[in-house]
C-alpha cells in the first residue's frame, strides 16, 4: 500500500504474524490502483458496468461511501482524476524530481456509486482511489482476524494508520507516538487499550511541479491539493478507517471550526497549522500519555454539528 507495515501479535499460534503479512499483501493486490490486475483497477477500467467483487472490496467501497456521507463530502473516494492531474500518476517513490502534471478526464461522483449484493458499479467517467481509507480498513481487518484466530493482543500499523486491541507484550495498554515530519521528537504519545490512531498531513506525500508544491490530499470542492491552514491532523477513534477519514476531513476543513466534523463520531483530534500552532479537541487529554511540548500554543475547540448540505 505504498507504506511500511508493522504488526505485533501477543499470544496465539506462532504462525499469526506470518499470516498477517500474507493478508496485508492480499489486500494490497485487491486494492492497489497501480496494479492493473487489482479489483480496484478493474472497477476503474470498467466504470459504468456492475462488477462482482470480493467481500473485502465490497466492504472497502461501502466504508468509502459512508465516509463521504458522514464528512459531507470532505472525503471523496472518486477524486482519482484530480490526484492524477496533480501529478500523482505513479507510485509515490517513482515521482522524484521530474514530477509533472498528469492527464486524466475522470470526474468525481461519489454519490453515483452503486452497490447491489456483491457487485459495485462506478459511474462512467469516474475513478475510485482507496487512498488512506484502504490502509485504515486493512489495519482493522487484519486486527480483527488475528484476534479471531487466537491472538490476545494485536497492534497493526500500516503507514501510520494504527489499530490496537487487547494487551501489549507487557500486559498493559499500547503507547503510540504522534510523529511530525518536521520534529525529531514525537509531538506527544497516545495510550490506547483498544482503538485506532491515524494522521493526515500535507508534509509527507508532497512533490513539486514547475516550482509549485503539490500533495496528495485533494479538496473535493476545488479538485486541487488542499490549501487550508492546517498541515497535520491526528485523530483517535474506534477504528482505523474512521480515524483516517476524519483526519483527512479535519485537515481539508481547516480553521476556525476544524473539529466540527468530529461531532457525533466518538473521536478526538489535535491539529497543527503551517505556523506550528496546535489546537486540540475537547477530550483528547484522556488519551495523551505525554503532555504536548510546552513551547507550542494550544487552544481547546468544542466540535459543533455540521450543518446539513
Amino acid at each position: 500500500m505504498g507504506s511500511d507495515a508493522h504488526v505485533v501479535v501477543v499470544g496465539g499460534p506462532r504462525s499469526l504474524a506470518l499470516e498477517a503479512q500474507h493478508r496485508i499483501a492480499d489486500l494490497e493486490r485487491r486494492w492497489s490502483r497501480f496494479d492493473p490486475q487489482s479489483e480496484i483497477s478493474t472497477l476503474n477500467r470498467d466504470a459504468g458496468l456492475p462488477i462482482v467483487v470480493s467481500p473485502e472490496t465490497l466492504e472497502l467501497v461501502e466504508r468509502a461511501i459512508a465516509a463521504w456521507r458522514l464528512t459531507r463530502g470532505l472525503f471523496d473516494p472518486t477524486v482519482l482524476g484530480a490526484v492524477v492531474r496533480a501529478g500523482y500518476d505513479r507510485p509515490f517513490e517513482q515521482l522524484g524530481p521530474d514530477a509533472r502534471d498528469g492527464s486524466s478526464n475522470l470526474r468525481a461522483d461519489a454519490g453515483g456509486i452503486g452497490v447491489i449484493a456483491n457487485t459495485v458499479r462506478l459511474p462512467a467517467g469516474t475513478g475510485f482511489d482507496p487512498g488512506g481509507i484502504g490502509k485504515g480498513l486493512a489495519a482493522d481487518i487484519v486486527t480483527d482476524e488475528l484476534l479471531a484466530q487466537g491472538a490476545a493482543g494485536v497492534c497493526v500499523n500500516l503507514g501510520g494508520d494504527v489499530r490496537v486491541s487487547g494487551p501489549n507484550p507487557a500486559g498493559g495498554a499500547w503507547t503510540i507516538s504522534v510523529d511530525h515530519p518536521d520534529h525529531a521528537q514525537p509531538v506527544t504519545c497516545v495510550g490506547l487499550a483498544s482503538g485506532a490512531v491515524a494522521t493526515s498531513t500535507t508534509l509527507r506525500r508532497a512533490w513539486r511541479v514547475d516550482g509549485e508544491d503539490r500533495h496528495h490530499l485533494i479538496d473535493p470542492a476545488t479538485g486541487l491539493p488542499g490549501r487550508r491552514d492546517l498541515a497535520f491532523v491526528t485523530v483517535i477513534a474506534g477504528h482505523a478507517w474512521m480515524a483516517e477519514v476524519l483526519a483527512k476531513a479535519v485537515l481539508l476543513h481547516g480553521s476556525p471550526h476544524q473539529f466540527d466534523v468530529l461531532a457525533g463520531n466518538a473521536a478526538a483530534a489535535l491539529a497543527i497549522d503551517h505556523d506550528g500552532f496546535v489546537s486540540a479537541s475537547l477530550g483528547i487529554d484522556a488519551f495523551l500519555t505525554d503532555p504536548l511540548h510546552p513551547s507550542v500554543a494550544r487552544e481547546r475547540v468544542e466540535p459543533l454539528e455540521l450543518a446539513s448540505a
